[in-house]
């Protein structure tokens, strides 16, 4: 068996038996292909199913030099799952990464933003431009509904159900949430729909996505990136911020607020509680709240 047909198994293994998202899927693949470049360089003539734990050891030690443990871990993880199809496709009867040992990584907490300078990139957006009253649109969807970027760029019309203050969203591994949605966030996604959208020449393809770029067609990650980008640059905000900060800043400010942790889990998405977890260590001044609020002896 050779690296690519390997790869484009373990491809279709993870798209249709593991449910996983393209990015995911990317970033997999992208794991096998270094490794196998680095031993494409040693002039290696080492395929998928004689590949040795050595050889695992040697690649890891090459990356290391260049890459943080958190890095580092991510690669070798991607290499265990890759290890592990063969293993279960009986392709190999060994996995060379079993005995491998992930750096020790310490949990990395959130970035996030307060609820003023939210207010302040928000305030920054120039309405006079005719994205304006999108970019208002997708920040108060970001930060009212704790999307994850492509949640965001794939969010379409008719998964928004206003009546009910929900909308349905796609998360990782093709998996359908509802989240409830506030009553401002609805009205300025309706006033980017109603009076802002049917001005576009849409993309007959991209008529049910709801945020568009000039050309009627679904907007990129990257723009989404750059949009957010440009604000912070304008109110001169001394942090660096992605979309995937106002979700985090969602999820950070509900619990300071009192909310539930299983109800965070659930409106994000987390698949395991322990992600939504990390959350409880952004500010530790909600556990003595809590403390205070419920034990029964807190006025002993």
């Amino acid at each position: 068996m050779n690296w690519s047909l390997a790869i484009t198994d373990f491809k279709h293994f993870l798209k249709i038996e593991r449910g996983l998202s393209e990015n995911s899927i990317i970033n997999y693949e992208m794991d096998v292909i270094k490794f196998q470049d680095f031993l494409k360089s040693k002039d290696s003539q080492i395929n998928p199913l004689t590949v040795r734990t050595e050889d695992v050891n040697a690649f890891i030690y090459s990356i290391g030099k260049d890459l943080n443990a958190r890095s580092q871990s991510r690669i070798i993880s991607g290499l265990k799952s890759f290890f592990n199809y063969l293993v279960f496709e009986n392709y190999r009867i060994d996995n060379p990464t079993e005995l491998i040992e992930t750096p020790k990584i310490g949990r990395k907490l959130p970035d996030t933003l307060s609820v003023e300078e939210i207010d302040r990139l928000i305030a920054a957006i120039d309405l006079s431009k005719s994205e304006g009253e999108r970019n208002r649109a997708i920040l108060e969807t970001l930060y009212g509904c704790g999307l994850r970027v492509s949640e965001l760029v794939n969010l379409k019309i008719s998964d928004l159900y206003f009546e009910e203050d929900f909308i349905k969203v796609t998360g990782k591994g093709n998996k359908d949430r509802l989240i409830p949605v506030a009553g401002i966030t609805q009205k300025y996604i309706n006033i980017y729909k109603n009076e802002v959208r049917p001005h576009l020449s849409i993309d007959p393809k991209f008529k049910d996505i709801l945020f568009l770029n000039r050309r009627g067609k679904q907007l990129t990650r990257a723009m989404i990136f750059t949009i957010i980008k440009q604000l912070a640059k304008e109110i001169n905000l001394n942090k660096s911020i992605s979309p995937h900060t106002f979700r985090h800043s969602f999820a950070t400010h509900l619990l300071e607020g009192g909310a539930d942790l299983r109800a965070i889990q659930m409106m994000l998405g987390h698949e395991s509680i322990t992600t939504t977890e990390v959350y409880m260590h952004v500010d530790r001044s909600h556990l003595k709240a809590v403390l205070n609020d419920f034990h029964p002896r807190k006025h002993l």
